[in-house]
């Protein structure tokens, strides 16, 4: 794939494309979306990194799929999609931020389904998708941390799914060395220490063969 620089910031229309699909692909890939794959691969046409999935989805059978999903999401805590395990553990400062995420999206009018939670990644990007910049856009910029610590231990298994990552931090805005700082700091630290932790406390993804993406082309 021949490599598309950006020059600036992302635009909002390309932003909003970007986050859709990547809250569709982040969910379990049941028969419905396995089948969709030719609709996929077109909607998915100029997005570096969520084309190179959609090829890979296409590609697996459907068991394959289905296990490599439960593998990396379910039976990992590090790669977990719940973003606000990762800055606040499992103590009372997350139950506020998910109360928090509920009373911004009832604002703009979304209403969960039963027993989701607010903060899964795919609502999360779904809402930024809809309701777009401003509003729409920041939880993922307040869940940051979380998405650099997720993106980073999906690097290190090698999955598939780091694409999807690298191409949602590559629409949100750089990060500064402050937030580099922050996010290195959670991962050598883990959650609060009421958490249970990312696998062990204190041991997080190594994010240094991963620089925070920027709005420039994230190649496969």
């Amino acid at each position: 794939m021949s490599a598309r620089l950006t020059a600036g910031p992302v635009p909002a229309a390309d932003r909003a494309r970007t986050f859709q699909l990547a809250s569709l692909l982040l969910t379990y890939p049941d028969a419905e979306l396995l089948a969709a794959g030719p609709e996929l691969r077109e909607a998915a046409a100029g997005i570096d990194g969520i084309e190179g999935f959609v090829e890979w989805l296409i590609a697996a059978t459907p068991i394959e799929a289905q296990r490599h999903y439960v593998e990396t999401f379910d039976l990992r805590r590090r790669s977990g999609l719940y973003l606000t395990y990762y800055l606040h553990g499992d103590t009372r400062k997350r139950g506020m931020a998910l109360l928090m995420l509920k009373q911004r999206y009832r604002a703009q009018g979304l209403h969960l389904a039963d027993g989701e939670l607010p903060d899964l990644l795919p609502v999360v990007l779904e809402f930024a998708a809809t309701v777009g910049p401003g509003d729409g856009e920041a939880p993922l910029r307040q869940h940051r941390q979380g998405i650099e610590l997720l993106r980073a231990a999906l690097h290190e298994t090698s999955t598939p799914y780091a694409l999807i990552l690298d191409a949602v931090c590559a629409a949100l805005p750089d990060l500064t060395d402050a937030d580099r700082a922050a996010v290195s700091a959670l991962a050598s630290e883990g959650p609060p220490v009421e958490a249970v932790g990312l696998d062990s406390v204190g041991l997080g993804p190594d994010l240094s063969p991963y620089p925070a993406c920027s709005s420039a082309e994230v190649s496969r």
